[in-house]
């Protein structure tokens, strides 16, 4: 009999690291990651620093699947009906996975965006397997804490709220991050784990990886908006 494995559905940022993470500790056999590599406009997955996530799965020691998607963003198309043409390209995957292994259920970083969790859902019924969630509805502040203090070593990869400029790119979130973004929440709204897309990270370190990974980018600003480019990464 084939034993229960998992697949971890992962970008490489921060949600992602800390579900699966939570997933290891919890004793999950966890046989892929799985990524996928969005065209920008993407509804449902995170976009920037995505082609370094091989050398994060290097690190953590769990094989990697990358998708190379097919869809296109249409921007007329409803929102809705994009999100469930971008969760297919994962569910066929899934699908050729199942095949292979005994397919428990997939981890999911989501945190509050019921956008894709209720996709991500449906897609685990129509595959009857289960969904492992473990930050959804978590406080923000106490779970952005909980990271830092396990040790993760979380970059800002892109940035798009008021209050947060081109100096937040490439910045680690720490305890003074922390409590500037508290001050942004306070007054902005901004959400501290950047839910409303006000910023996405890349995870170059951690307890659940044996390997710091180091990023070489440019940075990339427009208005009130940026991202940074990645040029090279390699493992130390």
């Amino acid at each position: 009999m084939k034993e229960d494995q998992w697949v971890s559905l992962f970008s490489g940022g921060k949600d992602s690291n800390w579900a699966l993470y939570q997933a290891l500790e919890n004793g999950f056999d966890v046989k892929y990651l799985l990524t996928v590599h969005p065209p920008a406009g993407s509804y449902m997955y995170h976009v920037p620093a995505t082609r370094v996530v091989p050398f994060v799965a290097e690190s953590i020691g769990i094989e990697l699947i990358e998708i190379e998607p097919e869809f296109k963003i249409l921007g007329d198309a409803d929102s809705g009906e994009q999100g469930d043409r971008e969760v297919e390209c994962i569910e066929n995957s899934l699908i050729k996975i199942a095949d292979e292994i005994h397919l428990e259920g997939v981890i999911a970083g989501a945190v509050e965006s019921e956008y894709q969790r209720s996709r991500i859902q449906k897609m685990c019924d129509n595959l009857n397997i289960t969904l492992y969630a473990p930050l959804w509805k978590s406080d923000p502040l106490a779970m952005v804490n909980k990271m830092v203090e396990a040790g993760f070593e979380i970059m800002m990869v892109s940035v798009a709220a008021d209050g947060i400029d081109e100096s937040w790119l490439g910045r680690y979130i720490d305890i003074n991050a922390i409590g500037e973004l508290e001050v942004l929440n306070a007054k902005y709204g901004v959400h501290i784990l950047g839910e409303g897309g006000e910023y996405e990270t890349l995870v170059t370190n951690g307890p659940h990886m044996n390997r710091e990974i180091k990023v070489e980018y440019d940075v990339f600003w427009e208005e009130n908006w940026g991202e940074i480019r990645v040029k090279n990464a390699w493992l130390c």
